[in-house]
């Protein structure tokens, strides 16, 4: 439905597919990926409270599966409520708080994960200095500084998007209202916008968390190299391993999603990786980091085998066996 209007009071949100015969399946596929997301952070975030994982890296671990929780529920829950009740409509407003929230989180993630790399680069290049550098003063103050600096930064280009007068469609060909396909749509000249979003958006939102990143595994590689037994350098590695993991996977699909051309014929693929990047990751990161980590397993397995014996030993399981 194109429109040749002055402002918009609603947009429609497009989906993933057209394809009716698509509808069920996705919905089926997107609530299992938000159910094991959330239930799989709530772990991570329930171990993290147990006094052997105190540590720094834990502490940003719980930080970061906050993020994804919150950052799959607003993305996600349009697709859900969609199906559900057939109604793909969203007020400008609705739209415009989902735009910056997702925006928010995911800049919050990104500066997360570049503080986690810190924490690694201190752990292995400084680990005489650990505990004097990485203080639970410092950890506060840093993931403060993540959550006020995402909530910040994305303000100047989402307060751009918002001040758009006109629209060629109220049509948003993506799940959810991301800026990049607002932009698409809009009949307002986007050139400042596109450079707003580059320079306050994508410059310090993914490509400076990503250098910083980069240059801390520089020094730690370096560092693990130098260590002169294997065993040593596989169990220096292996404390980086599942932070370097979830690294690769948001940045490949931030740069598949961001740094690629706007055609046509990229749209659905862009879409694709969308839902990877907001899905995916997500759901990826607990499995990631309670799989590879040792420590987040020994207290989930005390944790399992407190629960049984607390059922066991209950006065109802008394009772009636």
């Amino acid at each position: 439905m194109y429109v040749n209007q002055t402002s918009v009071d609603y947009f429609i949100i497009k989906g993933i597919s057209d394809d009716p015969n698509m509808q069920l399946p996705i919905f089926i596929v997107v609530l299992l990926i938000y159910l094991i997301t959330v239930s799989g952070n709530l772990t991570i975030l329930i171990a993290c409270r147990d006094p052997r994982l105190h540590t720094p890296m834990y502490f940003f671990l719980g930080n970061l599966s906050v993020v994804d929780i919150f950052c799959t529920t607003v993305t996600l829950h349009k697709i859900l409520t969609n199906f559900i009740t057939g109604y793909k409509v969203v007020s400008f407003f609705a739209c415009m708080a989902q735009m910056y929230l997702f925006g928010s989180l995911q800049c919050v993630e990104l500066v997360t994960l570049t503080a986690m790399s810190y924490d690694r680069y201190v752990a292995i290049c400084k680990p005489l200095h650990y505990h004097v550098i990485m203080n639970p003063r410092t950890c506060v103050l840093l993931a403060a500084f993540c959550w006020l600096f995402g909530f910040f930064e994305v303000l100047p280009p989402v307060g751009v998007v918002y001040s758009f007068s006109c629209y060629t469609t109220t049509e948003v060909n993506h799940f959810f209202c991301d800026i990049v396909p607002l932009m698409q749509i809009s009949c307002n000249d986007t050139r400042f916008v596109e450079t707003l979003f580059f320079i306050e958006g994508v410059g310090p939102m993914i490509l400076t968390p990503f250098l910083l990143t980069f240059i801390s595994y520089v020094f730690i590689i370096a560092a693990i190299l130098k260590i002169p037994s294997s065993s040593g350098r596989h169990k220096a590695f292996y404390t980086c391993s599942s932070h370097l993991t979830v690294v690769i996977l948001l940045y490949t699909t931030l740069f598949s999603q961001y740094l690629t051309p706007n055609v046509s014929s990229t749209l659905d693929a862009k879409k694709v990786f969308a839902l990877f990047n907001t899905a995916g990751v997500p759901m990826l990161n607990p499995l990631i980091y309670s799989l590879k980590n040792k420590d987040v397993k020994a207290v989930l397995r005390r944790s399992k085998g407190k629960i049984k014996m607390d059922i066991h030993h209950s006065p109802w399981t008394r009772n009636h066996s």
